[in-house]
């Protein structure tokens, strides 16, 4: 039988903090650290950091949370084969997701997912606004997010570690800053709200004001502007490790990046009896992101 406190621990992640976790699970916030802390001394490891107001893991601990997952869905896939549950999966299923994120990692595995329960009737839509899932009858959204709403059920899918970065172009033409202090003589690219920024370096807090120079409501554009040569942009690794990796995007100031609280989640709202296409897709994704080479800790770049 599985440790309760690993369960616990599990809980926790996908629900983002010890709080919510507690709410869901009847159990006050101090027995919920309690019981944690006594886990990390059994194991002999940190699991999360104490430092930050949300639940941020240790590279032990997105470790150890990665693995516990998977055997629960490997167990759930057992009793799925036994029962033949998974025969049962059938019906409409509409997905929310933003539009990047959606474009780049979603939609490319739809046909796979639709393959295994061939008779879900999916429907995706991609948009960067945050829908009332209510009232646009949405069945399950993916959101990159700090903070599941306490209406809302939050389930853990992936990291989402986010870095300064910038073209050849630029910097052969303005430099590279070498500390943080240098990008206020820098040009920056951000979308509509998402300045000022705020960066993280170990225990080093940090938050970078300005406008960016472009204005746009779009993070593709960004991103787009920042590889021909326009500024220096902070991206998600899951939009721009590619990009990374060719050489049309330089990382800079190593060790600053987007804090760590910050996630993708699959989130629904709270109600007995949901469509059990809604689980499959959630395991679904969540198999697919285990192994992308964009979805690390930020301590594990």
């Amino acid at each position: 039988m599985m440790d309760p406190d690993y369960l616990l621990f599990t809980r926790a992640v996908d629900a983002g903090s010890l709080s919510a976790a507690g709410r869901m699970l009847n159990i006050s916030p101090a027995m919920m650290s309690k019981r944690i802390s006594r886990l990390e001394a059994r194991l002999g490891v940190r699991l999360i950091h104490r430092t930050t107001r949300r639940l941020a893991l240790t590279e032990e601990g997105a470790s150890l949370h990665r693995d516990i997952t998977g055997i629960l869905e490997a167990i759930q896939q057992a009793e799925d084969r036994a029962t033949n549950r998974h025969r049962a999966i059938s019906g409409a299923l509409r997905v929310s997701a933003p539009t990047s994120f959606g474009r780049l990692h979603i939609a490319p595995h739809v046909q796979r997912f639709l393959q295994s329960h061939p008779k879900v009737d999916l429907e995706l839509n991609l948009s960067d606004a945050y829908e009332d899932l209510l009232s646009q009858r949405v069945d399950l959204a993916i959101r990159i997010t700090s903070d599941v709403p306490a209406h809302l059920e939050g389930h853990y899918l992936a990291a989402n570690q986010r870095i300064l970065c910038a073209s050849p172009a630029y910097l052969s033409e303005h430099g590279a800053p070498q500390k943080i202090a240098d990008l206020s003589r820098h040009r920056l690219l951000a979308a509509e709200g998402q300045l000022p920024w705020r960066l993280d370096n170990g225990r080093m807090r940090r938050q970078i004001d300005g406008r960016s120079h472009v204005r746009t409501n779009s993070s593709e554009i960004v991103r787009e502007l920042a590889v021909t040569g326009a500024g220096i942009a902070l991206r998600s690794l899951w939009d721009v490790g590619p990009l990374l990796a060719e050489g049309k995007l330089v990382r800079l100031l190593d060790g600053w990046e987007g804090p760590s609280d910050l996630a993708v989640y699959a989130v629904h709202p709270r109600a007995a009896g949901r469509p059990p296409a809604v689980d499959a897709f959630i395991a679904f994704l969540r198999q697919t992101f285990r192994n992308a080479p964009w979805n690390v800790p930020a301590s594990k770049h």
